[in-house]
């Protein structure tokens, strides 16, 4: 067979490029398709561009460019298979070219390339569809719309373009298999005539299976006359022989093939037996060999293995005596310990003990009744550690209060603890509680008790409380003070053993390391900030004693406890104060001695709450219930009585501009120049003279006295609010009371009045009601940092209670307003008398015009020392609005028209006179510029 390749035919356009004019012949349309997308497409976004023509144009592709896919149409139709008319062209191959041995191998890139095997052929690329195969080629008896309807009338009528990627398959192909199976067949059909025989069932005793192989018949037959009947067994007989010649044949056709191995394994029978004497020879020698391995080793090494078993079983039963011995001393260790307060050394000698008793020196005789002499020490133990722990808290409360360390013996208390915890004994929260109650209470007896001995006019009869009650205000602040100290000294003894009971807490159930010790913390300690932080005497190898559902129980029932002190002691004050407010004591006091005593109050319940983190209420309500009684006293200037007696002053008022003593402006300056509403405490030289206007915040407020004294009320009012914090809400109801009652008392007295039969004003002036609006304005001026103030004081709670600020502001501007509107309104009454007997003559200016004029200037000179100047424009600028009005009308009756008669003429020499006036009054000037919108008023 030749293995050259036999030339194909270049007359297809795939076959070679006709722009790069290469002597290269392509083996395949893809080879030639890819060769087109490698060197003749350019991509420009994401479309492609055949450059396959002449210049790089493609003459049959847009130049703008088409996406992959139609791009791949375009080369198989009008570039690979333009001759054929888009199919592939049949050339005539023979079994050379097919041949992978003569064949020249073409070399092809194997490495995948994502870019490029996304765009392979697939079934998906096919355009024929599935129902136009399954339905009758026949096209004139089928529905051609079944599908066209809905998909179009392409959907059929598919031309396809045969696919690059696919070889062509031809007869050759088959040849060698279909000979390979005929030679297969014609051996299946001889053997076809055998295969009964072959049957693993043959078996001439079956009757049926004898006849088919001797048909009975033929053989009876032979023993006829008949002529046929001797050709009929002749027949079976030689059918028969020719079965045997098949078999002899296949035999020796197979005997034949394997001829080659029949003599292999006669050649190979001597070499193995030669193999199998030598493999005897072998067994021989181990066996020997195995004999003398186990006579000079094995036997040694089994007797040095039952020594060493036989060692080891006596280290056993001297480790056993060294546990027994060990066991035997464990009554006086546990006692040794016990007497060093070592409670969790011993506990834990009796756990491990009690272990070993059952585990390793079970059924020992001897030891019978050691594990319950050990349960009894376990039960003494616990006795021990409730009786120390009620006598260490004891000693630890009741020490003097002069002794400022706050706890003592810190390693007895973390034994005693760890011993409780160890066995699961939490009482010992409860029990330093009620010994904590009882320290506290027969402090303040001792307290008071000491103080009674110290006053040497004291009556020693009747009871303690009594003789309490005798105390004046100085000594019993001194008690009270005392008691204070004495009580936050017993807090923080409380505090220091929650921080080290929530440290051995922590410590026992695995969360918190052991740190360095301390021997003992005193009053300045920082670890007092932090109780949780406390140092702990206790080594670092300490066992999990408790879980931790146990631990976060016993932490939250030891801050209760501490609360529940605080709260104890807060009672205590309470009644202390009680005792002594039986006799009205309270109620006598002044405003600085009520002043101070709230400010212990206040410090106290500041250090409790710094000791137990939240607030105590028991004093705070019982200093309000105190107030409420001292602000019904008449001692005190904040009392009810006083304030409405201060607003009765109201009624007094006759409403003429005050001057300022110097005091007023002090407590003014004071407020701007520390942002704070408080008193100063420097006093003023009584020698500084009065100032007419009150200077706040470089603006001038002309006021009277009544606005003054509310100015100092309101300041008085935030000074208590800073002294006395709990009463902020009180204090903002009253103040607010006060505002209320000044506004609309101001109201009654002015808008309404009242003033004319309560003081005997002649009547209400302008000047009256510019003071009044300056007052209210000088009070809405200080609202803001009132409320600012307040905020501050008030708890969250009560913060919906500043809302009445915003009220007040709002009906404080709403009654300005209103005198404005009344000003106003007597300006244009005036006005409007004064117009009604305006005449258009001679001479000029009129007697009306020089009136108005004279009656605005009154009223200036009456605002403009009152009110700013801004807002004296204001009020003129309205006024000016309703003169041109009522002028308006006025000439609208007279008749007058701008006509530019005489009469128009004489009254523009009015209009001139009037704007005129305006230039002399201070504030106003260039106020009246243009008058011709008089007309149009009419």
């Amino acid at each position: 067979m030749s293995n050259t390749v036999e030339s194909r035919p270049t007359n297809s356009p795939w076959r070679v490029c006709v722009v790069c004019r290469a002597n290269v012949i392509f083996k395949s349309p893809r080879e030639f398709s890819q060769h087109l997308r490698d060197f003749h497409c350019s991509k420009e976004g994401g479309s492609f561009v055949c450059r396959y023509g002449m210049n790089g144009v493609c003459p049959s592709l847009p130049l703008e460019g088409v996406s992959d896919r139609d791009y791949d149409d375009h080369v198989s139709r009008d570039h690979v298979y333009c001759d054929t008319g888009g199919a592939r062209k049949k050339t005539p191959s023979t079994s050379q070219d097919r041949s992978s041995d003569s064949a020249p191998a073409v070399v092809t890139n194997t490495e995948p390339n994502i870019v490029q095997d996304q765009y392979k052929w697939t079934v998906h690329n096919a355009s024929v569809n599935l129902p136009a195969l399954l339905n009758d080629p026949r096209l004139v008896r089928r529905e051609t719309d079944f599908f066209t309807k809905t998909w179009g009338q392409n959907f059929e009528k598919t031309d396809v373009i045969p696919s690059p990627y696919i070889p062509d398959i031809e007869a050759e192909h088959f040849d060698k298999y279909l000979r390979r199976v005929a030679s297969v067949n014609q051996n299946r059909a001889e053997l076809d005539q055998i295969k009964l025989f072959m049957s693993p069932h043959f078996s001439l005793e079956n009757p049926d299976l004898f006849n088919t192989v001797f048909p009975w018949t033929q053989v009876e037959g032979a023993k006829s006359s008949q002529p046929g009947a001797r050709q009929s067994s002749k027949l079976l007989q030689e059918k028969l022989s020719h079965y045997l010649d098949i078999v002899e044949v296949q035999i020796a056709k197979q005997i034949s093939t394997k001829s080659e191995a029949f003599f292999h394994a006669m050649t190979s029978h001597d070499e193995l037996q030669e193999q199998l004497s030598e493999t005897v020879k072998a067994i021989k020698h181990l066996r020997e060999t195995i004999n003398r391995l186990d006579e000079r080793v094995a036997k040694e090494s089994l007797r040095i293995m039952r020594l060493t078993q036989t060692r080891a079983h006596y280290v056993q039963l001297y480790n056993k005596l060294k546990i027994m011995s060990s066991i035997h001393e464990t009554q006086p260790t546990i006692q040794r310990l016990l007497s060093d307060n070592e409670f969790i050394g011993a506990l834990d000698l009796i756990s491990t003990s009690q272990d070993v008793l059952t585990k390793d020196l079970g059924g020992i005789h001897s030891f019978r009744h050691l594990g319950s002499q050990l349960a009894e020490m376990e039960k003494l133990i616990d006795k021990m550690l409730q009786a120390d722990f009620s006598k260490y808290t004891s000693l630890e409360l009741h020490r003097p209060v002069t002794d400022k360390v706050l706890l003592t013996e810190e390693e007895r208390l973390v034994s005693i603890l760890f011993g409780m915890l160890r066995q699961h004994k939490f009482n010992f929260v409860d029990v330093y509680r009620e010994e904590a109650f009882t320290a506290l209470k027969a402090t303040v007896k001792q307290t008071i008790v000491e103080a009674v001995s110290a006053a040497d006019d004291m009556d020693a009869e009747g009871s303690l409380a009594d003789q309490m009650r005798l105390l004046n205000y100085p000594r019993w602040m001194e008690l009270l003070q005392q008691i204070f100290a004495n009580l936050i000294l017993l807090l923080h003894r409380s505090k220091a053993f929650y921080g080290v009971a929530i440290d051995v807490v922590g410590i026992a159930s695995g969360k918190t390391k052991a740190p360095t010790p301390v021997t003992s913390l005193k009053p300045d300690d920082s670890l007092l900030d932090e109780p949780e932080h406390l140092h702990v005497s206790v080594s670092d190898d300490v066992d999990v004693m408790i879980s931790e559902a146990e631990q976060e129980k016993v932490s939250a029932a030891l801050k209760e406890m501490l609360n529940n002190i605080c709260d104890y002691a807060h009672d205590r004050c309470v009644k202390v104060m009680t005792a002594r407010a039986k006799d009205g004591f309270l109620e006598r006091l002044s405003s600085s001695e009520f002043v101070a005593l709230s400010r212990e109050v206040e410090n106290f319940m500041a250090e409790t709450e710094n000791v137990c983190g939240r607030a105590s209420v028991s004093l705070r309500g019982s200093l309000q219930s105190q107030r409420r009684e001292v602000q019904t006293g008449k001692g005190c200037p904040l009392s009810k009585d006083i304030s409405e007696a201060r607003i009765l002053i109201l009624d007094n008022e006759r409403w003429k501009q005050a001057d300022v003593p110097a005091e007023f402006q002090a407590l003014v300056d004071h407020i701007t120049s520390t942002g704070t509403l408080s008193l100063p405490e420097r006093r003023v030289d009584p020698e500084i003279k009065p100032s007419e206007t009150l200077f706040v915040d470089g603006e001038k407020y002309a006021v009277v006295g009544t606005v003054l004294m509310l100015v100092k009320m309101v300041v008085e009012y935030c000074q208590c609010v800073t002294d006395i914090p709990t009463a902020a809400p009180d204090l903002l109801t009253r103040l607010v009371d006060l505002l209320k009652v000044f506004n609309s008392r101001t109201c009654q007295l002015l808008i309404g009045a009242g003033a004319r039969q309560l003081v005997g004003l002649k009547t209400i002036s302008v000047r009256n009601l510019g003071l009044a609006s300056r007052c209210l304005q000088l009070v809405v001026h200080y609202i803001p940092r009132v409320q600012a103030h307040f905020e501050a004081a008030l708890p969250a709670k009560n913060h919906s209670m500043l809302k009445h600020f915003d009220k007040i502001v709002k009906d404080y501007q709403d009654h300005i307003e209103e005198i404005c509107n009344k000003l106003v309104s007597i300006a244009e009454n005036s006005l409007e008398s004064l117009l009604s007997k305006y005449e258009v003559k001679a001479p000029m200016p009129s007697q009306c015009f020089r009136s108005v004029c004279k009656q605005l200037a009154k009223l200036h000179e009456a605002l403009i020392g009152i009110l700013p100047q801004h807002q004296v424009r204001e009020l003129f600028v309205r006024m000016n609005t309703s003169f041109k009005r009522l002028l308006g009308q006025r000439l609208a009756v007279l008749g007058v028209t701008n006509d530019g008669g005489p009469q128009h003429g004489l009254v523009t020499s009015d209009l001139v006179f009037y704007a005129g006036s305006f230039a002399t009054l201070q504030g106003l000037e260039r106020l009246v510029e243009n008058m011709d919108d008089v007309w149009t008023a009419r």
